[in-house]
């Protein structure tokens, strides 16, 4: 199945939902508009991270949505996942690639970096995620990007770019409109009280044609 990469990519946070409304959590997000779903757990023991990355492929797959996981190449390999995100410091993506198979999705961040991302779309990647763009919550050590790199990006890129760091629904539009394809969200999505009503905000950014 061919996935469309455009639209509200909402990321998972362990810190900010707890394990046993995981699935439920994750299935508001998606019926609020989330058209990519990223699992990422660092700290659960690898038992759980399996049956809970199991779950959530199973519920992507019924909503027929992409089901990406941060990092760990084998746990997407195990559960079946449809791709794997990867930063600077995760396995290189020729392995990925080579693990996951030809149909695999498979993102890397870049942060500010267009070298980076040209490497990437040569290496084989599917799409290159930039940011972070605005103050996070989640990391706020992270590296700032402007958006005159993401214009740049765009200009140069024919691959689907992906935008991440301190979006909201105030400030999403003005990344789509330099550029961006989706945007990827944590605390905007999943650290708020009503998450399908969070998620909706933002699906309205994107344009239904």
């Amino acid at each position: 199945m061919q996935f469309s990469l455009n639209g509200l990519y909402a990321i998972t946070d362990s810190h900010l939902i707890r394990n046993s409304q995981l699935i439920s959590t994750v299935e508001q997000a998606i019926m609020g508009g989330a058209c990519i779903i990223q699992y990422r757990d660092k700290t659960t023991k690898l038992a759980l991270r399996i049956q809970q990355a199991q779950a959530i492929n199973q519920l992507c797959k019924r909503f027929q949505i992409p089901f990406i996981i941060n990092d760990d190449i084998e746990l997407a390999q195990q559960v079946g996942a449809n791709g794997v995100h990867l930063g600077k410091n995760d396995t290189k993506l020729a392995i990925a690639r080579q693990k996951l198979g030809k149909q695999a999705i498979i993102g890397v961040s870049c942060y500010n970096q267009i070298t980076l991302a040209q490497q990437a779309i040569n290496g084989g990647a599917n799409y290159v995620a930039f940011g972070r763009f605005f103050a996070s919550q989640t990391k706020a050590e992270a590296v700032s990007c402007s958006i005159a790199t993401l214009h740049q990006a765009r200009k140069i890129l024919a691959c689907p770019i992906v935008a991440i760091g301190g979006i909201t629904p105030n400030n999403g539009k003005v990344l789509l409109e330099a550029g961006a394809n989706s945007l990827a969200v944590i605390q905007g999505v999943f650290g708020q009280k009503n998450v399908r009503y969070a998620a909706q905000k933002y699906s309205c950014l994107f344009d239904k044609e």
